[in-house]
């Protein structure tokens, strides 16, 4: 191995899977929610084809869950350089558990968008009076992703602090 290299030499490895992690987990979660929604409102299209652009939302913010991985897979990404700059196992722990925290959180909420998105669509064509309930339910759930994209730009700030260079 070149004697240039600073740093462990494993850390861009955990550092790496965090930004993998964060972009996986999160585009899982996005393609649940879209997929539970958007058959959701394939099914209600047909009773009432009227409001089927009205009942788009659900898959909208389910998509939205993808990008908040992308944005901490490309922070981390960006952070790993250990040739310019020393990168220690704190440093590939604090990327691993950004990303960790970003996806699982989009992962989540996409589960929870997907369902609710699913039922409440349905039940809006039935009753109009339930989309400002459903877009609220839509609402909270997608702010369980936006926390794990909070948690993970904190925790990926973290990382290049372990020793003093």
């Amino acid at each position: 191995m070149s004697s240039t290299f600073s740093g462990d030499e494993t850390a861009p490895f955990f550092g790496f899977l965090g930004a993998a992690a964060a972009l996986v987990f999160s585009c899982m979660g996005a393609a649940y929610g879209t997929a539970k929604s958007g058959v959701g409102v394939a099914s209600m299209g047909v009773m009432r084809p009227e409001l089927v652009m009205k009942s788009i939302v659900p898959v909208v913010m389910a998509g939205v869950l993808g990008i908040y991985g992308l944005i901490i897979a490309v922070i981390i990404s960006t952070g790993i350089n250990p040739k310019a700059k020393s990168y220690y196992l704190f440093d590939g722990y604090a990327h691993l558990s950004s990303g960790l925290s970003c996806g699982l959180a989009g992962l989540s909420a996409g589960m929870a968008i997907g369902i609710v998105g699913d039922a409440g669509v349905r039940a809006n064509a039935q009753q109009p009076k339930l989309f400002v309930g459903m877009i609220l339910i839509l609402i909270f759930a997608e702010a369980l992703a936006l926390y794990g994209l909070i948690v993970g730009i904190i925790l990926s700030s973290r990382a290049g602090q372990s020793r003093a260079d």
